[in-house]
């Protein structure tokens, strides 16, 4: 096989500043993208095609192998036909990988070779460019620190030892490569989990875990202690959690990441939160509002007074809604304040305090001290406790706008949830404006949307009234393509509930009447459910039916429904 040559594929044309590690642009150019393709025989024939352009990829054939193996066979199965797998290999001639991926797949395969400098670019079309970097200069365990005995032995490892791996050039790209694709693809976290035999890296994205090509094992103390010395965490503490702050600017954009790291029993597991303010979009109706809901909102932010609650579990988007009413809400002539823990995005124009508990700060302490600050509006983090919870109602009880989140499964739930917060009925009564429930589910790509039938099991699950929302019974779905990574979905849609206190309402849980379906007696006639929102979201192609069924399960189950 061809060795590798020098191409302008590298890091180096990536824009990076690691502004907390000077030394990170080092050797940044010493990663060069493979050049591979088996050439013809001497009599200038072969037994194989040898592709001249990227073939259209499959993700049913090129899903048929892990990233991990398709590096180390250098082999990309782009289509099923009549049975066989169709696979563009850098070397042809690598009779055991063939057999290997026949084993594998349980498949015939047919091979095909690839012109000069093909195969990298085929390979990070299918499986991401992490995966044709690490083929590229990894793919043989080639690398920093690439000594077998730390697979076997981690605990020998000094920090001598992982302070050397992780300043290698080469381990500096490796690391920034994972950190930037993931970056790319608006992951919003980095898992690097260790295993006995293995490491994996998967990044989160669209809020489904995926697994990316891992590098090989022996690199795993190298990388988590690069990643710490970036975090500026201690790189000799192996066996306490431990958390650290990353900056980075990317593409010209600033990018926070929080890193946190626990032992396990095979090293350190590694987890890297991405707060890319650039990826996140604080507009109501782009986040998937109903023009209705967006107009119940806009009125609910303009009040002078009062206490707006968002509730849902945790990756909800409670904060990113927060956010787009503080945005929308901003004047020069207003005060905003807020409590976070943490701080996720900086918002212009607004004080925002983050929580800290190792020096006495927390949300009740500095909801105390903000109200010192004379302000207008106040967003507070999570309500908590039933300290929180009686310092808030009575701040928006004597003139501030308050909005926070509390962890419920739908809207109605959350007066109960502020009394059980030993919050005297009144007050909730005559201090709560609004509450939005919401969930997110994944966006069906738009590119490659395409109908299909509503299958038995979903048809159990919906009510004749929502299964005519499905025009001749047709769902929609994403059939895979190039801008999507083959995964027929892109980005994510909120399915949201929003309910406004009415006077009935408001006299209902005054005298105590605050079962969930009594709350949902007495709201406006106009209340949409979560799960309604989702089903109409879902019958007009934003997203999957399973979607809506799989995030809303839990607020559904809190009341009865009648299936067909």
């Amino acid at each position: 096989m061809q060795s590798p040559t020098s191409t302008s594929d590298s890091l180096s044309s990536i824009p990076i500043d690691l502004e907390v590690v000077p030394t990170l642009s080092q050797g940044m150019g010493s990663i060069q993208a493979g050049v591979g393709g088996a050439a013809a025989g001497s009599d200038g024939t072969s037994p194989w095609t040898i592709l001249a352009d990227v073939p259209q990829i499959d993700a049913s054939a090129s899903g048929q192998i892990s990233a991990d193996q398709a590096v180390r066979l250098r082999a990309v199965p782009f289509r099923i036909q009549d049975g066989r797998l169709l696979v563009v290999m850098d070397d042809p001639t690598d009779f055991a990988a063939a057999d290997e991926l026949s084993v594998l797949t349980s498949m015939p395969i047919e091979r095909f070779g690839a012109a000069t400098g093909l195969f990298e670019g085929l390979l990070r079309t299918a499986f991401g460019a992490t995966a044709a970097q690490m083929a590229a200069r990894l793919s043989g365990g080639a690398g920093a620190g690439g000594d077998d005995d730390l697979s076997n032995n981690l605990q020998a490892v000094d920090a001598d030892d992982v302070q050397r791996m992780a300043e290698q050039p080469t381990l500096i790209n490796l690391v920034n490569l994972i950190i930037l694709e993931a970056v790319r693809l608006r992951a919003s976290d980095i898992h690097i989990e260790p295993f006995e035999r293995r490491l994996t890296v998967k990044y989160r994205v669209d809020g489904v875990l995926r697994e990316q090509t891992s590098p090989p094992k022996h690199l795993q103390p190298a990388i988590t202690s690069r990643v710490k010395i970036m975090a500026g965490m201690n790189i000799a503490e192996r066996y306490v959690p431990q958390d650290g702050h990353i900056t980075l600017r990317f593409e010209g954009r600033k990018v926070d990441i929080r890193v946190s790291t626990v032992p396990t029993i095979y090293g350190e597991s590694l987890v890297m939160r991405i707060l890319d303010k650039e990826a996140i979009n604080l507009d109501l109706k782009t986040l998937g509002m109903r023009e209705q809901d967006r107009a119940e909102m806009d009125r609910l932010i303009d009040l002078p007074h009062g206490m707006v609650l968002v509730t849902g579990p945790t990756g909800s988007g409670k904060t990113t809604t927060l956010y787009a009413a503080l945005t929308k809400l901003y004047d020069p002539s207003l005060k905003i304040i807020t409590i976070e823990d943490p701080v996720e995005y900086e918002l212009a124009g607004v004080n925002q305090i983050p929580v800290n508990p190792e020096r006495g700060l927390l949300f009740a302490t500095g909801l105390r001290a903000i109200l010192r600050q004379d302000p207008d509006v106040i967003m507070v983090g999570e309500i908590r406790d039933n300290e929180t919870a009686d310092i808030a109602v009575r701040a928006a009880l004597t003139g501030h706008l308050i909005f926070s989140t509390l962890h419920t499964n739908d809207a109605a739930g959350a007066i109960g949830r502020l009394l059980d917060m030993d919050v005297e009925p009144f007050l909730v009564a005559s201090v709560l404006e609004g509450i939005v429930a919401q969930r997110l589910g994944r966006k069906i790509c738009q590119l490659c949307r395409k109908p299909t039938p509503l299958t038995e099991t979903v048809r159990h699950r919906l009510t004749k009234d929502e299964q005519t929302l499905f025009k001749d019974g047709m769902s929609f779905v994403g059939g895979g393509c190039d801008k999507c990574d083959n995964t027929g979905c892109k980005g994510r849609v909120g399915y949201y509930e929003v309910l406004t206190l009415t006077t009935a309402m408001r006299a209902a849980i005054t005298e105590g009447r605050t079962s969930r379906n009594e709350i949902l007696r007495t709201a406006a006639l106009s209340h949409v459910s979560m799960r309604a929102d989702g089903v109409i979201k879902a019958s007009q192609g934003f997203t999957t039916i399973e979607e809506v069924l799989r995030a809303t399960q839990d607020a559904e189950d809190l009341g009865t429904k009648k299936h067909a």
